[in-house]
């Protein structure tokens, strides 16, 4: 089963099959992608192609002994779907594409997933990119959201989803795009060096208290 879960691969619900989902890096698929996705669907003759709530597309319903040449014939990397891990950065359009957008959440997104999807964690850190305040990419539930304004980017702490969902705490605000990904670096390392019995971030929060959590960080040298 350990192998399988470092192919990428889900057992789901029959008990027989498994789903992939190939890493789509702040959920950006060209048309060549695509059509590889659907090659393979065809090939296995899988149960569904679903694009999940985590910008990944899953290819739902392959055997076991079809995942390797899946794979292969996918060319492409795992998301990190599962383990203590940080998983794909969730990213919205941003300036890059929307109109409401302030923030550029793509390239910000980008930068964040090349240096830390797949990271070994205490627990599962997944981290959300939004570039205004409708926060598509669900800022307040990530255990990391950043959110842009027209002053910079807001940043959130701790939020997740689950059985007992917690908002995630304001740690600070208007943060220029130059010190945003040297922030979270801070944030990460301070929750990866200190979290213990696979906390989450917020639990740890909730543990230490978010004005001990916040004194762990260097705030003042992000800030304008």
């Amino acid at each position: 089963m350990k192998d399988l879960l470092e192919k990428g691969a889900v057992l789901q619900r029959d008990k027989e099959t498994y789903a992939i989902a190939p890493h789509l890096p702040a959920g950006l698929v060209s048309p060549d992608q695509l059509r590889k996705i659907a090659d393979v669907a065809d090939k296995y003759q899988v149960a569904a192609i679903k694009v999940t709530a985590a910008q990944r597309i899953a290819i739902v319903g392959l055997k076991e002994d079809d995942i390797d040449n899946a794979w292969e014939d996918l060319g492409m990397k795992p998301g990190a779907a599962i383990g203590l891990c940080v998983r794909s950065v969730k990213t919205c359009p941003g300036t890059t594409f929307c109109k409401r957008a302030f923030t550029d959440s793509v390239s910000i997104g980008l930068k964040l997933d090349e240096r830390y999807h797949g990271m070994d964690m205490p627990n599962k850190l997944k981290i959300g990119v939004s570039g205004c305040p409708n926060s598509c990419s669900d800022n307040h539930t990530r255990d990391i959201g950043i959110m842009g304004t027209p002053k910079g980017w807001t940043v959130f702490v701790g939020g997740k989803g689950g059985t007992i969902p917690r908002l995630g705490d304001k740690l600070v605000m208007s943060i220029p795009d130059d010190k945003i990904l040297e922030l979270i670096d801070e944030i990460v390392s301070v929750y990866a060096k200190n979290a213990t019995g696979k906390q989450r971030i917020g639990t740890y929060i909730d543990k230490i208290g978010f004005d001990n959590f916040k004194s762990m960080i260097n705030l003042e040298k992000y800030i304008k």
